[in-house]
């Protein structure tokens, strides 16, 4: 497919904004544009000095959760499902999902193949289904340990979906504190980027940075060139990470870098604890602010604090809001008025 026809399948919106019927009565129009799905509003997105911009040139910010790792026989997979993306999208009024796939641990995609990437294409398909943008992450701490993985991962997933504007790509979920900026996860990106731009030219690539996606004042200090739709990851957990991180990441943003928040969590940096509500806010004053898209961790009903589900509850579905933690409906309640 062209480069010209991947544009025009991007620029297919509702019939409502065509000139032809712009007589029409208003509240037509706002009941058509109400129906919208996120990719048909703001179809292919692109990075335009630090702000992430939809196909209109305005900045946009989604919210939507995260999947658990999709390590086999960690039980986080048994919710990758069309299910979950529709409820997702149905219930939470969610314009993104992540699924996040492991990598090197216990049952990770090295270890299987086949199965893992069933598992992410699976997820992948449902948010294009639904109309919402899927970040495709390498949830990995080691990534620069197999980067020929990491390079087979993306190109196979790049050549199914590269076409579609619902795809962004993040390449390195968190690189741990004393792996370098610089000197390691710099090359990776690199060269991880440049097999990816083979094959899909202009999708957002989404680049993880040192101390689990935290350190972006050092990305940003060094930041990659010579590429286009590149934005950085940044991660907090508000019964962690508080103002502190905020100013890194005003750092990064006043010096020009695009910040993507793939994974947040309302309790602490374990991923357990109880929901700090009062620095969550701020948090969510934060992004606001910035117009920055943001995942939160994790859908999942593992027995601990940032988990969605209640423990037990069924993987399968259907869900009411008494399946949800605290930290559940706390999510739920912000992704949907977001």
């Amino acid at each position: 497919m062209t480069h010209y026809l991947r544009r025009v399948l991007r620029g297919i919106v509702c019939a409502a904004r065509s000139p032809a019927i712009i007589l029409l009565p208003l509240f037509f129009i706002q009941a058509c544009t109400s129906k919208l799905t996120p990719v048909a509003e703001h179809g292919h997105l692109s990075v335009s000095g630090n702000r992430i911009v939809n196909q209109h040139k305005q900045p946009v910010s989604l919210a939507g959760p995260s999947l658990f790792w999709g390590n086999k026989g960690w039980l986080g997979d048994r919710f990758f499902h069309a299910e979950s993306v529709a409820y997702a999208r149905k219930e939470w009024n969610a314009g993104i999902i992540r699924v996040a796939m492991g990598v090197e641990n216990n049952g990770g995609i090295i270890h299987d193949w086949q199965g893992r990437m069933a598992k992410v294409k699976t997820v992948v398909d449902a948010a294009i289904a639904q109309g919402m943008y899927v970040i495709i992450d390498w949830h990995s701490h080691h990534a620069e340990d197999n980067p020929e993985a990491a390079q087979r991962f993306f190109v196979e997933l790049a050549q199914t979906y590269g076409e579609h504007p619902h795809v962004i790509y993040e390449i390195y979920n968190e690189p741990l504190e004393d792996t370098d900026w610089s000197t390691v996860i710099k090359p990776y990106a690199q060269t991880l980027i440049t097999a990816i731009r083979a094959v899909d030219p202009d999708n957002i690539i989404v680049v993880g940075t040192q101390s689990w996606s935290q350190d972006v004042d050092k990305a940003a200090d060094d930041p990659l060139t010579g590429f286009s739709n590149i934005a950085y990851a940044l991660h907090f957990y508000a019964g962690t990470h508080r103002q502190e991180l905020r100013d890194k990441a005003e750092y990064a943003l006043n010096k020009g870098l695009a910040l993507m928040v793939t994974e947040w969590g309302a309790v602490n940096a374990d991923g357990d604890g109880a929901v700090d509500r009062k620095e969550t806010l701020r948090w969510l004053e934060f992004m606001r602010k910035h117009q920055l898209s943001h995942c939160n961790w994790s859908f999942n009903n593992k027995k601990e604090g940032a988990s969605v589900f209640n423990p037990h509850t069924d993987p399968t579905g259907p869900w009411k809001d008494k399946d949800l933690t605290e930290s559940g409906l706390f999510a739920k309640d912000i992704i949907k008025n977001w």
